[in-house]
């Protein structure tokens, strides 16, 4: 018996509704919260569809529940001026990361976030 196990390729729907879990983030440049809001709803409505969109949509939540922590750390440090620079940063790699997530998904890829605080597992 091999311990290699065959792979299967999320389907289209499947990959798709992953990708908006991801994607869903960007609601956060539209309200206060969406970018918490959008992969909660998503992942909420669509987890039971397929085991792969209730793992990317977990992954969203979490990154974006971390990015939201890191964003309050960067207003804190606005006082000392820093801040100011850390909140850009940390909006330009959570877009990217973001765009990177939902790419992958779309391929049907399992994407991990870097440094991203899992809460939900």
């Amino acid at each position: 018996m091999s311990d290699d196990m065959p792979v299967t390729t999320p389907s289209l729907e499947a990959r798709q509704w992953a990708m908006f879990c991801h994607f869903a983030a960007f609601l956060g440049l539209v309200f206060p919260f969406g970018n918490l809001l959008g992969p909660l709803i998503v992942w909420q409505i669509k987890k039971d569809l397929d085991p792969f969109v209730d793992a990317q949509g977990k992954e969203a939540l979490n990154f974006q529940i971390t990015v939201s922590l890191a964003a309050l750390v960067c207003m804190l440090l606005m006082l000392v001026v820093i801040g100011f620079l850390l909140l850009g940063l940390l909006g330009i790699g959570a877009l990217v990361l973001t765009v990177i997530a939902g790419i992958k998904a779309n391929e049907g890829q399992d994407y991990r976030y870097p440094f991203c605080w899992r809460l939900l597992k």
